[in-house]
């Protein structure tokens, strides 16, 4: 079984001011999005970066056999949000974009506005496998991407750059902590038998403090002496498979020329000793071929496929 995630970067339909500016555009992109998850074949894909949901329809619709499709309720300003392709029935069982009640609305921009939520929903999504029953969310964390007023992408002055980096990395940080605490719920202490997988566009890379939020107790890592060695943390424990991705292929994007894991797969204990492959891009095809993008997103409008490749992992 193939669980995977995969950024499809603005799936508008032709019309909306952010995606493809016309039906070729859009048939070009939706032809390179289906050969890619036809490849793929996963069982259960978690998508971002769905700005309608007839647009995920209609990728749906050019694929083989039936699929399931799940949407979150909560779209960011521009529409965008989570969901779910699975070649098997899906119930919800949780779609939020609450932040803890302990934790306190951070600071969105130069002006007084806070948030108590993230910009896009967390939705979790329970379904039954050829290899057993599997609990899954997928999230799209806050981007490393600043925009600053008036719709720029360029800064007045250093001063607002720092600024407004730091919004971003308050917001993210919050989004992050959202999200395990979605994560006990779904783990429940439950994680040496429980298959349970977090997974997500996390907008930074395996050792970025918004990421390590993700895993829980520390300890115990793919790769450390600890592995084989059960505790407690166990239960609660998550694994970020990164490092069972081959190192010449550990990145999703690339930015300004630079190479980056910003999209990852997190799972339970159950689930970390069943995976017998992971990788990106396409399996069997090694480092994946991704454009290099730039500050601007507005500059890949009419571009096909996407600026991300897909992250996946095997399971026996």
């Amino acid at each position: 079984m193939l669980l995977g995630t995969w950024n499809l970067e603005n799936l508008y339909r032709p019309g909306s001011p952010y995606g493809p500016k016309d039906k070729a555009a859009y048939e070009t992109k939706l032809a390179s999005l289906t050969a890619v998850i036809t490849e793929l074949d996963p069982a259960l894909l978690g998508v971002q970066e769905v700005g309608e949901p007839g647009a995920l329809e209609d990728l749906a619709g050019m694929l083989d056999g039936d699929w399931h499709l799940a949407l979150s309720e909560h779209p960011d300003r521009r529409g965008i949000r989570v969901g779910f392709l699975g070649r098997t029935e899906l119930r919800v069982v949780a779609d939020t974009a609450a932040f803890p009640a302990k934790l306190r609305p951070v600071q969105e921009d130069d002006s007084d506005v806070e948030v108590s939520q993230a910009g896009r929903g967390f939705l979790a999504v329970a379904t039954e496998t050829e290899a057993g029953p599997l609990t899954v969310a997928v999230s799209h964390l806050k981007s490393k991407l600043l925009s600053y007023p008036g719709g720029r992408f360029v800064p007045e002055d250093e001063g607002e750059r720092a600024r407004y980096g730091a919004y971003a990395l308050y917001r993210r940080a919050a989004e992050a902590a959202a999200l395990r605490a979605l994560a006990d719920e779904l783990l429940a202490g439950e994680g040496r038998t429980r298959d349970v997988a977090v997974l997500g566009d996390m907008n930074d890379e395996v050792l970025a403090a918004t990421t390590q939020i993700l895993l829980g107790p520390p300890g115990s890592e793919f790769g450390t002496p600890g592995f084989d060695r059960p505790d407690k943390g166990d239960a609660v424990r998550l694994w970020d498979v990164a490092p069972l991705i081959p190192a010449d292929q550990r990145y999703s994007r690339v930015d300004a020329g630079r190479r980056e894991l910003i999209d990852h797969v997190l799972v339970s204990h159950h689930l970390a000793h069943r995976i017998t492959a992971a990788g990106t891009g396409l399996p069997g095809e090694g480092a994946p071929h991704l454009p290099s993008v730039g500050p601007d997103p507005a500059q890949r409008r009419d571009t096909p496929g996407s600026d991300h490749a897909p992250v996946w992992v095997r399971i026996g």
